[in-house]
């Protein structure tokens, strides 16, 4: 590659006119993973996963362990020692392509670094991933939390549900959220999992199978808006850091760019129209739980 940026990137900072700050925090991206980004790691709870099914859907999913769960093995190696929840469809997607993005996210410090490649998934439900690109990203959006260590063992039993859209509940939950991931796929480039934040209410739901939701001022990389613009097929996490929830949804996403949109989001640059496919809930996804503490001061309002 003549660039760190694919050719669906490449026209997304274009039509932003972002081309020369995107070209300087390239150089940011790399392979290896150093030790700053060695070191963030060994502390981690809670990383998200990008995969695709065997019919080219995305998924995003939750992974959380002990301090430790995500070993550096080597500068383009890490072992995630976590089997996701029962119900997922991450180990099944693993076995079929081997393309993964990963968000790594301390919720306290607002710090989050991105590692794609490719992986593979052991009997164990481990998974070993060998780093294409590697770099930190801004603290924008994020909502600070702080873990709650004290009810972090408590058994959990998960319950599955999937539906084709979302229920009234679910509705008035992700219509309710002040956080979200997002999962995209390149054909060339491979997955990617991204972070998306805001106040309560910056997720509106259209009907039971059509959200939308804005997009801020980022990092002009345009990683995700890129992939969509090449492949919209994509996939959401949302999180009940209080309770353990959790609800994925795959689909399709498209951008929306007129100014007459736009205006009613505050401070949204572009929308992002989400079709729905297919929901999974899962009701103890996680033992781990977060304590809200403040929202990002970046959240436009």
């Amino acid at each position: 590659m003549t660039s760190m940026y694919h050719s669906g990137e490449l026209a997304v900072q274009a039509r932003t006119g972002v081309q020369e700050e995107a070209k300087a925090l390239g150089k940011s991206i790399g392979s290896l993973i150093k030790p700053t980004a060695q070191a963030f790691l060994h502390t981690q709870r809670l990383v998200i996963t990008s995969t695709v099914d065997a019919d080219n859907r995305v998924w995003a999913s939750l992974l959380t362990g002990e301090p430790g769960f995500v070993q550096v093995l080597a500068e383009q190696m890490i072992r995630i020692d976590a089997a996701p929840v029962t119900g997922d469809p991450l180990p099944e997607n693993l076995l079929l392509q081997n393309e993964i993005g990963i968000l790594a996210l301390d919720l306290a410090t607002r710090r989050r670094l991105r590692l794609n490649g490719n992986a593979e998934i052991q009997p164990d439900n481990s998974i070993y991933l060998r780093t294409k690109q590697v770099y930190f990203n801004c603290p924008k959006y994020i909502q600070s939390r702080k873990l709650t260590a004290d009810v972090t063992k408590l058994p959990v039993l998960p319950e599955i549900q999937r539906t084709p859209t979302l229920t009234s509940f679910q509705q008035q939950w992700i219509a309710q959220t002040d956080t979200f991931f997002i999962a995209s796929f390149h054909p060339d480039s491979g997955a990617d999992a991204s972070h998306r934040g805001g106040y309560p209410g910056f997720v509106r739901i259209l009907n039971a199978s059509k959200l939308v939701f804005p997009d801020y001022s980022g990092n002009n990389m345009f990683n995700t808006l890129g992939n969509i613009s090449v492949n919209p097929l994509c996939g959401l996490l949302f999180i009940d850091f209080e309770r353990g929830r959790t609800i994925q949804v795959t689909g399709k996403a498209s951008v929306i760019w007129e100014a007459d949109r736009t205006v009613e989001f505050a401070g949204a640059e572009r929308l992002v129209e989400f079709q729905i496919d297919e929901v999974i809930a899962i009701t103890g996804a996680s033992s781990l739980r977060w304590r809200f503490v403040e929202y990002s001061p970046f959240n436009p309002s």
